[in-house]
């Protein structure tokens, strides 16, 4: 007999392997089973965030934070599909959210200097980049992010400095900490 843990578990393999269509059944099968497990309903939403399906994963993120308003990685995920729809303020309370429960999060911190770097605050983009960097000191994205807004701040020596740790990481290959969905498992 399946559990939700291993549909769970299976779902996310699958949407690791970049085969979210195939897990999003296996997520609502889980669902049927625990429809009370903000994990599922997360890990759904993302597989249907990779799908395109925006509307879809919303409305699961949203089911994970009514019955755990705590979850941070919801928060990101709903977050990143208000920036990837351009709605900025519902993006930026979403980022902001996350990382009042999470402020060690890097990936939050870099999404939220995104956004306020699209939105020309390079300032703030700049602080939210070095948190990410502090939390992740090789975190290939915000290491580009900082670099380019650096160079938008005319912080010429700054950048430079970010080009050449992206240099030593693209020579070294280690380019390990490019952008992610985080997937929950433990349910």
């Amino acid at each position: 007999m399946e559990t939700a843990a291993d549909l769970n578990n299976s779902g996310i393999a699958l949407t690791e392997a970049n085969r979210p269509n195939d897990a999003i059944p296996l997520f609502r099968k889980a669902l049927m089973l625990e429809s009370q497990n903000p994990l599922l309903w997360l890990n759904l939403g993302i597989a249907q965030q990779r799908t395109g399906e925006y509307d879809e994963a919303v409305i699961s993120f949203k089911n994970a934070l009514a019955i755990d308003d705590e979850i941070a990685d919801a928060w990101l995920s709903l977050g990143l599909i208000y920036y990837e729809l351009e709605y900025f303020d519902l993006a930026e309370s979403s980022y902001q959210r996350s990382l009042m429960l999470d402020g060690t999060n890097s990936k939050a911190w870099n999404d939220l200097g995104v956004l306020y770097f699209a939105e020309g605050d390079f300032e703030e983009a700049r602080y939210c980049f070095e948190q990410a960097l502090t939390l992740l000191p090789h975190y290939y994205d915000a290491l580009y992010n900082a670099r380019d807004v650096c160079r938008e701040l005319e912080d010429y020596r700054a950048a430079a400095e970010f080009e050449r740790i992206l240099s030593e990481i693209k020579n070294s290959n280690v380019n390990n900490y490019r952008r992610s969905f985080y997937l929950c498992g433990g349910v």
